[in-house]
């Protein structure tokens, strides 16, 4: 199979950060896969970005449910032969992100919080691996957050030390030692892993409060997507500012 464009695999894609990353990537000519849950919006996504010009397409995808990883690794395999780049977008959010619960959290809201975040990203992203190893240059992108930073977390006149959500704050805390790992594993091919801070976004989890807009939401994953062969590997970083671990 000879691949002519690059592909890039965005997991929950349809909407918000993901949707946005999509069409980033897309209007630089990158083929855009959609991973989704929900067909109904699949359609409305994919027909959005092709009115924009991108090549675009969407599969079954739901962090929550092991068995769709396979189906992002046969289509990816079948119709590209490789992967360029994987974002690593889909996650949730349980808690009061302002509401502090060290003490209260429950294990269910911990555990789901963690299969989503950080466990699903480790297993994906294992399962594509072999794909992306196939590419020139490949790049991994993992969706990140300053509220998994401990140096701010730990620092009580940081802008973010009222944000004490256990569940979700550490469970990006795991998914930066992800990158860091990973990143230092394969430092010796072409590709690069990066941990990106969207900021704090106008979505559904962000909420209306949020200063930045979707359509600036994606910056950092498209950055980090299309990182040069010179580029930067192992880092937490929003807009190209690197953030403290």
């Amino acid at each position: 199979m000879t691949v002519t464009r690059k592909v890039a695999f965005i997991t929950g894609a349809n909407r918000g950060l993901g949707l946005e990353t999509a069409r980033g990537l897309g209007q630089l000519g990158i083929e855009v896969v959609l991973g989704v849950r929900n067909a109904e919006r699949a359609e409305e996504a994919i027909a959005a970005l092709r009115a924009d010009g991108i090549t675009a397409s969407a599969i079954a995808f739901d962090a929550k449910k092991p068995a769709t990883y396979q189906n992002a690794y046969d289509h990816i395999a079948h119709h590209y032969g490789q992967l360029d780049i994987l974002v690593n977008n889909a996650g949730i959010a349980l808690e009061d992100l302002f509401a502090p619960n060290a003490s209260s959290v429950t294990p269910a809201v911990l555990r789901e919080t963690f299969d989503v975040n950080f466990f699903a990203v480790v297993e994906l992203t294992q399962l594509l691996l072999p794909l992306i190893r196939l590419s020139p240059e490949g790049r991994i992108v993992n969706l990140s957050s300053i509220l998994g930073s401990l140096t701010l977390q730990s620092d009580p006149k940081s802008p973010i030390a009222a944000a004490k959500a256990f569940a979700y704050n550490a469970s990006k805390t795991a998914l930066n030692a992800f990158t860091v790992h990973l990143a230092d594993e394969l430092r010796a091919t072409p590709i690069k892993v990066n941990s990106a801070h969207p900021g704090w976004v106008k979505t559904d989890m962000g909420g209306e409060n949020a200063p930045i807009e979707v359509s600036e939401g994606g910056r950092t994953s498209v950055l980090l997507a299309t990182l040069p062969a010179d580029g930067p590997t192992g880092t937490f970083t929003h807009v190209g500012e690197t953030l403290p671990w």
